[in-house]
């Protein structure tokens, strides 16, 4: 009797294990994280009773945990990506509503201010026209800051962004390495693992992998690692490995994220390392949208600004004085490593110089003890040696690295990174505006034939050091043989200087000093930075006066040639307007946008997808666990009627004498 009431007694506990572990189910059904478990019952060994083996009963082997780590794996990953898109689409809409405002964008504030060159070119003479101006350079000038401030906002959300996510990253990983260590505690059977640690360490690891993503991999006493990027350590065994922020070496401005050490300083690592997640939507926001748009619109203003005063120089103002600098130069933002020898005391002068050389890309530089190497920071072209104290230009900036350099010393030059902040208008005076040329030309009424003389323009050869007019000169043209147009030629250009005469055709050549200069109809005469083209039959003995400009207050020559940059491919290289450079831009974060925007819906699609699948082994089913709970009460009841009439036969054989 006592072999039937034991074996009635291993099927009741088993079927109130089965009980207990399907309204365990049922109550944290809820539970984010929570995988279905079940009881994995076995046969007791059975006894040999002569007639045969004899059953014992039963035991629970095992409570299970549903649980299949391919499908989580999908789940992590789509999770991971999932988040480093929605990140990305938060900040990139931000610029997309901005640029697109036209409010606040620069495409209407550029077409003003160059209507306002061509109203102040129009009526050189009005001083209303000329103040009016100035007043749209104001306001273009605004509409810059207005922009790179919004730029500079995004840039510090970032920041902000990044070290709250790396908090909640060294969150997860503490609470990750506490439970490696209870579940290595907890762990007695390998086969009895503590199923609701495991869970909660499985739904903490989750919710890290949508911060940053992560590689999971298994090790002793069921722990497991935890690493980020490509292989860096983040959780091993019950150790956790500290993130933590700095300002960047080179900028202050910038948060990037690295290790803690022990001596409390950060080992940086590189943005690269943070791949998906939302700590890697911010990374790749920052690296491939937002530093790009900070450069293409500071290549806007830093070309226009110095694409503008070179041609102002070349222009005369109200006083007959040569044009300056209309807006203030722009130089480019130099960040020195603070991690520099203390005893450098290396000074970086970069100047934008010129407009279609830029490059909108940012490089690093490097002292090898002799020279500095400066490569782009994109990986394009090789290094190029830059002198200590020499003027050396690379892609439209002027660069002198002076002062001392230790070998090893390092920066970073950003040429267009601050030239919307930076950007501003440097004359005030309305008098101080160049609209006139510096060089007038007239043809004597004097003259015979019927000869004419453009007005004549000059460029930057000009200024150069004894090239400017300081008193007329008188072209004379000479004819030996009036039948034969191979004897005319012409004189009285500056002494010394070589003349280059460029064809109608477009053909050109120089003549050097003494030589003799034939005359072409409807050639162009160059010579000292002035050009002038020369028509008509002249006589023998006809003059033409190229002079300085005296009489300059109604000329707006130069005028012109200003408002002729609104639609002069000047940028990359002679290939963009300024307005075509800066509507790529709108196009480049417009496309960007749509496309995290396609790529947030797909992500979403793809969660859900993978968590229905990873649900489907480890969710809990309310209306399966009913029926197992009635299944179990039934097993139960039927055990307590075994045990039941175990007892009522032990009760009748004590009955028999």
């Amino acid at each position: 009797m006592s072999n039937l009431l034991s074996i009635g007694k291993t099927g009741l506990l088993a079927a109130q294990t089965g009980i207990a572990t399907t309204g365990h189910n049922i109550t944290n059904a809820s539970v984010a994280g929570y995988s279905r478990q079940g009881i994995v019952q076995g046969t007791l060994p059975p006894v040999n009773q002569g007639v045969g083996y004899i059953g014992t009963g039963t035991e629970v082997a095992q409570i299970k945990r549903y649980y299949d780590n391919f499908l989580n794996t999908q789940l992590m990953n789509a999770q991971a990506n999932q988040g480093s898109v929605d990140a990305y689409l938060g900040q990139i809409s931000q610029i997309d509503n901005m640029l697109s405002d036209s409010t606040i964008g620069l495409s209407p504030a550029l077409q003003d201010f160059f209507k306002g060159v061509q109203t102040a070119n129009s009526t050189p003479s009005l001083q209303a026209a000329r103040e009016s101006m100035l007043s749209s350079s104001q306001t273009l000038t605004a509409r810059f800051h207005e922009v790179s401030g919004r730029l500079q906002e995004l840039q510090e959300g970032v920041n902000n962004s990044v070290t709250t996510t790396v908090n909640s990253i060294n969150a997860y990983s503490t609470q990750i390495a506490d439970l490696n260590k209870k579940i290595a505690a907890a762990t007695m059977d390998p086969l009895n693992p503590p199923n609701d640690l495991l869970d909660q360490r499985d739904q903490l690891i989750r919710e890290l992998n949508q911060q940053v993503k992560v590689t999971v991999l298994p090790s002793d006493n069921n722990m497991l690692n935890v690493s980020i990027g490509s292989g860096q350590p983040l959780v091993v065994g019950v150790t956790n490995m500290e993130l933590a922020t700095m300002a960047s070496p080179t900028d202050p401005n910038r948060t990037i994220v690295g290790y803690q050490t022990t001596s409390g300083r950060v080992s940086t690592l590189p943005d690269e390392t943070f791949s998906g997640g939302a700590l890697g939507g911010f990374m790749a926001f920052r690296s491939e949208t937002l530093d790009k748009v900070q450069n293409q619109i500071g290549q806007v203003a830093a070309g226009l600004a110095t694409a503008f005063n070179d041609q102002h120089k070349l222009g005369q103002d109200l006083n007959g004085d040569m044009g300056g600098n209309y807006f203030n130069p722009i130089k480019a933002y130099v960040g020195y490593d603070n991690r520099n020898s203390a005893t450098s005391t290396t000074d970086v002068q970069a100047t934008i110089t010129d407009a279609s050389a830029l490059k909108g890309v940012d490089y690093n530089v490097v002292f090898d003890g002799t020279d500095f190497q400066m490569t782009r920071a994109d990986g394009t072209g090789g290094a190029i040696a830059i002198p200590p104290g020499v003027d050396t230009e690379i892609d439209g900036v002027t660069y002198n690295f002076g002062g001392t350099a230790t070998q090893g010393d390092r920066f970073q030059i950003r040429p267009t990174y601050t030239a919307a902040a930076d950007i501003g208008v440097g004359v005030t005076d309305f008098k101080k505006i160049a609209l006139a040329a510096p060089i007038a030309t007239s043809v004597p009424t004097s003259n015979k034939g019927s000869g004419t003389i453009s007005a004549g323009t000059v460029d930057a050869t000009y200024l150069e050091p004894g090239n400017a007019l300081t008193a007329p000169l008188t072209i004379g043209f000479h004819q030996t043989d009036p039948l034969d147009k191979n004897t005319r030629s012409v004189d009285g250009f500056a002494a010394g200087a070589v003349v280059r005469v460029t064809l109608a055709g477009g053909a050109s050549t120089d003549y050097n000093p003494g030589d003799t200069i034939p005359y072409a109809e409807g050639a162009t005469y160059s010579s000292n930075g002035m050009s002038f083209t020369m028509n008509g039959q002249p006589k023998d003995g006809d003059t033409f006066t190229v002079g300085p400009n005296t009489s300059g207050v109604g000329d707006g020559r130069n005028g012109v040639l200003l408002a002729g940059l609104q639609t002069k491919n000047i940028l990359n290289g002679g290939s963009a307007t300024f307005q075509g450079n800066y509507a790529s831009t709108v196009n480049y974060v417009g496309n960007k946008t749509r496309e995290m925007m396609v790529g947030s819906d797909a992500a979403e699609t793809t969660v859900n997808q993978a968590r229905a699948s990873q649900q489907s082994v480890s969710g809990v089913n309310l209306d399966e666990e009913a029926a197992n709970l009635l299944r179990y009460q039934q097993a139960y009841q039927a055990a307590g009627k075994v045990m039941q009439i175990a007892g009522q036969l032990f009760d009748t054989l004590l009955q028999i004498r």
